[in-house]
């Protein structure tokens, strides 16, 4: 029985091997259309893409060539091609504008560009343009059954964007650049209040705060110790029972005992 089932297996994929050369070399994009079409919903989406792009452009402005392009756009997508999926997806969008499948087709163009959507470490150009494109799905389509779907998609996007605005806020601490992550610092905590690394961002505004105070020249270091002690306030008001409070209370105290020299 196995080596029944082996034989029918093996004839079955000699035929649609056979099948798809033909398809390949054949001159008439029916037959061609055809083949892609079976190959797409036999899953086989690199050698369905192979025969859409021999057709494409005979099929452009062809009644039929909407069913054509939205399996183009799906090969892509199913295969893992986003770049080229996104195109074909918004030009799908773009072209189509009273089909049936117009709606899904820009939920996936979008999809695309979040799939592209790097780790936060790395350049976030494709990660602005998946949220811009994302959101503008869920403006012009508020009650789209993708809805739910595409507000997960906004959502880890703009935290990946928040990770890498407090990363680099946070990276000026580490190289010494202190007035550079006061800064940094102060303009992420006023673009995003409820982050959830606002108890970390408050830390490292205090400590570059006390350390560019310490290490200040003399006409500049009240006014600068008194702004540390200021930051210091901001951090316990946030959250008294801190992480950081150990170190943030020696910090405290070698700031008033440098205060103590301007009261004298």
């Amino acid at each position: 029985m196995n080596k029944i089932l082996s034989f029918l297996f093996i004839a079955f994929v000699l035929v649609s091997c056979s099948e798809y050369q033909k398809a390949l070399k054949s001159d008439d994009v029916a037959v061609k259309n055809e083949a892609a079409n079976k190959l797409y919903e036999a899953g086989k989406y690199e050698k369905a893409i192979r025969l859409y792009e021999q057709i494409a452009p005979a099929y452009k402005g062809k009644p039929n060539a909407e069913r054509m392009f939205y399996f183009y756009a799906m090969s892509l997508y199913k295969s893992k091609q986003y770049y080229l999926a996104g195109y074909q997806f918004e030009n799908f969008v773009a072209t189509y504008t009273k089909s049936e499948k117009r709606e899904e087709c820009a939920f996936y163009g979008a999809e695309c560009f979040y799939r592209l959507s790097p780790s936060y470490s790395l350049d976030q150009n494709d990660t602005n343009k998946a949220l811009d494109k994302m959101q503008r799905f869920i403006d012009i389509y508020p009650n789209s059954p993708f809805l739910p779907q595409a507000n997960v998609y906004v959502k880890e996007l703009r935290e990946k964007l928040e990770k890498k605005a407090f990363e680099i806020a946070k990276q000026y601490n580490t190289i010494s650049d202190f007035k550079g992550a006061l800064k940094a610092l102060e303009n992420f905590l006023a673009d995003y209040p409820g982050t959830p690394y606002k108890e970390q961002a408050l830390y490292y505004r205090f400590d570059s705060a006390y350390k560019l105070a310490i290490n200040s020249v003399e006409s500049k270091k009240q006014e600068r110790l008194n702004y540390a002690k200021g930051t210091y306030s901001n951090l316990m008001k946030h959250n008294a029972q801190t992480e950081y409070k150990e170190k943030a209370d020696k910090m405290l105290a070698e700031i008033e005992q440098e205060l103590q020299k301007y009261t004298k």
